[in-house]
């Protein structure tokens, strides 16, 4: 490990992980004067949000695939931040389009403009079949208690209720919460609301990596972290953590042990169990849910209906479908199932789910999969139900310290790319500007 000798004890700040909390961490302590250090026991930073070159397909890919939205605010401000060069594709005017796999029914949300949703009014802008009454029912988020996403909102069969859950909050919920509806818990739909939906049309433009998550977000923030002094220590775990009576005073990293000083803050920002191995007194969430994504190489004729960069399906096994050059990526949220299927037998299902979907758009398309690459994380997310959400910790801790950041801490949020920038800026939040620059 580098020395650190030039850093004067009292304005150093410790981050163990550089997931997108962390990263997000060490750049705003990095901003309010801070020499932050930042452990990643990766070989590179990102966390469950980078790209890689895949050696089978001789592509680049993300290891999972993330879906932003315009008015995602902390996510917004950190590209702008670290100067991260065309980060995104964004589809505006926004537009959601989806199918419908069994009936090949098609249609596109298309909010207006402004933060009165008068666009539920409008029977081409909403799902088909569906009341403009149905839609009053999002009120109930603000109060949903430990209550599901079902237990609001699923209704009798055939009913317009159950067609505007089975075709908007159940999709929506399984994306946003990777749980399965019966079980995520509602309450955390509603800040995506209050955010997104009745924000307007420009805070609900769809927005994915041009290149890659690494590209738009990891590396410009290790970048620009290392411009302004601070230290990324790829490959370095962070294996123990010593105390003193009241806080973090050593931590064994890449076989040393590096002092901390009394006030230097400590932000841990690893996944639960990692969190809970070196800090045995937090709790911390204990049940997770798996994303399973799928990378089909297509070649350049291949297109989405619309020529837009992503497609909804509904009532298949695959949920989203993600065009980035000759590279269509699918993902499957909350996939228990799907993450026990044989890599190849999982690819035909789903390829045939795509020349479904896609069919007039690809009318020579093959019927055999192309080559894909099959990526499962299995734990992707906490299970977001209300019995897990009880379990998230906050920023602070006992110890006067240290800090907690990650998309499964307490941000108020779903676990998200959101959640876990926002986790970050709350962490810096709460540890504010060193002494001397106070």
């Amino acid at each position: 490990m580098p020395p650190d000798s030039a850093r004067p004890e009292g304005s150093r700040a410790w981050v163990i992980g550089a997931g997108l909390a962390g990263l997000s961490a060490a750049v705003r302590l990095a901003g309010l004067g801070w020499s932050v250090t930042l452990f990643e026991a990766a070989g590179q930073p990102g966390g469950r949000c980078r790209s890689f070159h895949d050696s089978a397909l001789d592509r680049l890919i993300d290891n999972g695939n993330h879906l932003l939205l315009s008015g995602n605010r902390s996510a917004m401000a950190l590209l702008r931040e670290i100067g991260a060069p065309d980060p995104l594709i964004e589809v505006s005017p926004a537009r959601l389009p989806f199918v419908d796999l069994e009936s090949g029914e098609r249609w596109t949300l298309r909010p207006n403009r402004g933060p009165l949703p008068w666009w539920v009014c409008a029977p081409g802008r909403r799902v088909p079949e569906t009341r403009l009454a149905d839609y009053a029912a999002a009120l109930k988020l603000r109060r949903a208690g430990n209550r599901t996403v079902a237990d609001l909102f699923d209704g009798p069969p055939g009913s317009a209720r159950r067609r505007l859950y089975e075709r908007f909050w159940e999709p929506m919920a399984v994306a946003v919460l990777n749980t399965e509806a019966a079980a995520g818990a509602a309450r955390l739909l509603w800040p995506v609301m209050a955010e997104i939906l009745l924000r307007g049309e420009a805070a609900f433009r769809p927005c994915i990596a041009q290149t890659g998550l690494s590209e738009s977000f990891a590396d410009p923030a290790v970048k620009w972290l290392e411009a302004r002094g601070g230290r990324f220590l790829p490959g370095v775990r962070v294996r123990a953590v010593s105390f003193d009576d009241t806080g973090v005073s050593a931590l064994a990293a890449g076989g040393e042990t590096v002092a901390v000083a009394p006030g230097e803050p400590v932000v841990s920002a690893v996944p639960p169990a990692a969190c809970a191995g070196l800090f045995p007194d937090i709790g911390t969430p204990t049940e997770y849910r798996p994303i399973v994504n799928l990378h089909y190489v297509v070649g350049d004729g291949f297109a989405l209906p619309g020529g837009l960069p992503l497609l909804g399906l509904i009532g298949g096994t695959a949920q989203w479908l993600f065009l980035r050059g000759d590279v269509l990526s699918v993902t499957i949220s909350a996939g228990v199932a799907e993450a026990a299927l044989p890599h190849d037998r999982l690819a035909g299902t789903v390829w045939q789910e795509i020349c479904r979907a896609t069919g007039a758009a690809n009318p020579g398309a093959s019927a055999s999969a192309p080559p894909c690459r099959v990526i499962t994380e299995k734990r992707a997310t906490i299970a977001q139900t209300p019995a897990q959400d009880r379990l998230r910790p906050g920023a602070r801790t006992r110890r006067r310290n240290l800090y907690l950041a990650g998309d499964w801490t307490d941000t108020g949020l779903p676990a998200t790319i959101e959640g876990a920038i926002r986790s970050g800026e709350t962490a810096a939040r709460a540890i504010g500007r060193p002494p001397a620059a106070g």
